[in-house]
C-alpha cells in the first residue's frame, strides 16, 4: 500500500507540511506542522493522529505543533540534538525574525530520533537518517520511494548553514553519503518548494554534484 501523501504550504515562509495516510483513511502521520497551521487543522479534523515527525526544530517547522498535539493528543518525534530548540526561541530561530513572528516555543518532545530507527506509523515503516548541516538535529524520513528531506536538500538547492549549528561541510557529507546512496526514482519531498527525485538533483544540483 503506497502512502497518500498531501503537502501544506503553510506560514510566511511557505515551509511544507506533510499529511500522510496508509491503508486506514481515518490514520495519519504529519511531518513539520508549520506555522498558520489552519488547512492542515482543517485537514485533519476528522483524523486519528498518530505522530507529529520534526525533520528538525526551525520556527516555521513547528509553529503549529503545539496546537496539533493537544487537540489530537498525539506524540511528537524529534532528534535530542534539537530538544532544547522547541522551548527556547533563540534556538529555534524564532527570536531572529520578529517581522515574521514572536517568540514561539512548545512542550519537548515525547520521542526521540536516531540514525538508523525504524518507526511503525500507519502501516508503513519510517527510517531515520540523521543529516546534519542545515541544523545539528537535522533528519530525513525513507519510506519507500518517498524521502522526507526538510531543508536538507531542495530541488536544485540545500538548505542554509548560516543559522544556529549549520555547518556547511556536514551539510555536504550528509547529502552525499546518506541521501544520494538511495535510488535514483526515489522522490524528495522537501521543507520548501517542489518536490524532486534523487537522481534529478544527482545531476542538476549546482551545491552538491554528485
Amino acid at each position: 500500500m503506497m502512502l497518500n501523501i498531501r503537502s501544506f504550504s503553510l506560514g510566511p515562509l511557505q515551509t511544507n507540511a506533510y499529511l500522510l495516510q496508509g491503508e486506514d483513511p481515518g490514520r495519519a502521520v504529519i511531518i513539520d506542522p508549520g506555522m498558520n497551521p489552519k488547512p492542515l487543522v482543517k485537514a485533519i479534523e476528522h483524523l486519528e493522529i498518530e505522530a507529529i515527525l520534526l525533520t528538525h526544530a526551525h520556527f516555521d517547522h513547528m509553529g503549529g505543533v503545539e496546537e496539533i498535539r493537544r487537540s489530537k493528543n498525539c506524540p511528537v518525534y524529534l532528534h535530542p540534538l534539537e530538544q532544547d530548540w522547541l522551548t527556547i526561541p533563540k534556538l529555534n530561530g524564532s527570536l531572529n525574525w520578529p517581522q515574521v513572528t514572536g517568540p514561539l516555543t512548545t512542550e519537548p518532545a515525547e520521542f526521540d530520533l536516531a540514525e538508523g530507527q525504524k518507526l511503525e506509523l500507519i502501516g508503513h515503516t519510517f527510517t531515520v537518517f540523521h543529516t546534519p548541516g542545515h541544523s545539528p538535529g537535522s533528519v530525513s524520513f525513507l519510506n519507500g520511494t518517498d524521502l522526507f528531506s526538510g531543508d536538507v536538500l531542495f530541488r536544485q538547492g540545500v538548505g542554509r548553514t548560516d543559522l544556529t549549528g549549520g555547518r556547511e561541510r556536514d551539510l555536504i557529507d550528509s547529502i552525499r553519503s546518506k541521501l544520494y546512496r538511495l535510488n535514483d526514482e526515489v522522490t524528495v519531498y522537501p521543507g520548501h518548494g517542489p518536490k524532486t527525485t534523487i537522481g534529478y538533483e544527482k545531476a542538476n544540483n549546482p551545491y552538491v554534484p554528485a
